[in-house]
């Protein structure tokens, strides 16, 4: 096994229940996602192969990668074979799976692929400077956070969040205390379960978000948890 991190960002279209398709939304800041990932993987002395299509992650790349990283959307084509390398590997901790962004919102028709990330993505009702509150500070991709940490972001709202995730980030929305007062919409999470290790995080639509020194902190502690080689300072 190799130490490899592979970044995957595929922007597919959704299958629709007719059988047609409609056209994802692409981020403009894949790009500068790929060179953040480089560049993290440089620091923690990874080699770092970045693809566009989920088709050229290939099993080969696949079945020696030490990290996965996904920031894709839509319904991207992963073969039987890469899903079932992806399955048992991150299942056996043999690979760390990170998803970022619109990672919750792809591969609808992979049924492990909501366990594996952790929720799905049910619509971003804002966007805007948001005020994010660190639910737990004893993990590296939050440790240097200030709380509450403005960020401008879409704010995710997200449907069968696994009991396994372990919440990290979130933004309290709502102010209507006579109604049930505040909800706490989770924006980041990781999941242990037994060897397994997958970290989540909503942060990264915006290009500027790639220059962001705190940000990209965020990015490497996450990648520095599922490689289980990180300290809290």
């Amino acid at each position: 096994m190799s130490d490899l991190l592979l970044f995957v960002a595929d922007v597919s279209p959704y299958r629709n229940a007719d059988g047609g398709h409609t056209v994802a939304g692409v981020h403009q800041s894949l790009g500068s996602a790929a060179r953040a990932f480089e560049e993290i993987s440089q620091l923690l002395g990874l080699e770092c192969v970045a693809v566009t299509r989920v088709g050229d992650a290939t099993e080969e790349l696949l079945s020696r990668a030490r990290v996965l990283v996904l920031f894709t959307i839509g319904e991207t084509p992963w073969t039987t074979e890469q899903r079932a390398i992806v399955e048992q590997r991150v299942q056996s901790g043999a690979l760390g799976l990170v998803a970022m962004h619109s990672a919750t919102d792809s591969a609808y028709d992979w049924p492990a692929y909501r366990d594996l990330v952790g929720a799905r993505f049910d619509g971003h009702p804002v966007t805007g400077y948001l005020s994010i509150r660190v639910v737990d500070a004893d993990h590296p991709a939050t440790a240097h956070l200030p709380s509450p940490w403005r960020w401008k972001e879409e704010l995710y709202v997200f449907r069968e969040l696994v009991p396994e995730a372990r919440i990290l980030l979130g933004v309290d929305f709502g102010t209507d205390l006579a109604e049930g007062g505040v909800t706490t919409l989770p924006f980041a999470w990781c999941i242990e379960k037994g060897p397994r290790r997958t970290f989540y995080t909503v942060p990264g639509h915006f290009i500027a978000a790639y220059e962001d020194v705190t940000y990209l902190r965020h990015l490497r502690g996450g990648v520095e948890w599922v490689l289980e080689t990180s300290t809290v300072s």
